[in-house]
């Protein structure tokens, strides 16, 4: 792990290739909140070690640990973005609407259910040698697509007028989706909605697979 940051308030324990992690981190910047990362190397099981277990006992990345807030740890992306939206983001990520409130949670089901076992999964395949039934990961995947194209037709955003953490849950996994061998080619409403997200003042990319691998 990296030196930490005796002056970060929020520490993420984040891996460059985890869409997951890439989540949690693109929404600290997009809210302008300061935070350390601290590297967790997942390709040498650095995540199942007695010391990380101790942070987070199922062994896996992101977790944050927010030392403003008495040190409390929560692991989980879904559940650190919903965390930081209601306490840093005054509700303007997550609003109080009981209507957009589970517009937001049923992407964030989504963002776990079937972009996590479509799109994710078929990167994991091509990219880590995961051993996933690629054509099965491909066509969730392109199933989810052929929905979400429609649903953002004629609209900006997933599940508001405007940003909220529904689409920083969904945006890194289907962004990367060519990275396992998932084409987004067919979908021009899908791609105008990534555009979008990465015109955000404070967005920040996930680092690329090819980069990473020829490092």
């Amino acid at each position: 792990m990296i030196a930490e940051k005796e002056t970060a308030m929020i520490k993420l324990y984040r891996h460059p290739l985890s869409g997951h992690s890439h989540r949690v981190e693109l929404f600290l910047s997009l809210i302008q909140q300061d935070h350390e990362l601290v590297e967790v190397d997942l390709l040498t099981g650095e995540q199942k070690t007695t010391d990380f277990l101790k942070i987070n006992p199922f062994g896996k990345v992101p977790v944050i640990a927010d030392d403003s807030n008495e040190g409390v740890v929560i692991a989980d992306s879904n559940a650190i973005l919903v965390y930081l939206a209601r306490r840093y983001a005054k509700n303007t990520w997550y609003p109080d609407d009981p209507d957009i409130s589970a517009e937001i949670q049923k992407w964030l089901s989504i963002a776990a259910g079937d972009i996590n076992n479509g799109p994710a999964t078929a990167r994991l395949v091509t990219v880590f040698g995961a051993a996933y039934d690629p054509e099965q990961a491909k066509t969730i995947a392109y199933g989810l697509f052929d929905v979400l194209e429609k649903h953002l037709t004629g609209r900006a955003w997933l599940a508001d007028a405007n940003p909220t953490i529904a689409d920083v849950a969904a945006y890194a996994y289907i962004a990367h989706a060519p990275e396992g061998d998932v084409s987004l080619e067919p979908y021009p409403a899908v791609r105008t909605w990534l555009a979008r997200i990465e015109a955000l003042p404070g967005f920040i990319p996930m680092q690329k697979t090819a980069v990473a691998l020829a490092a």
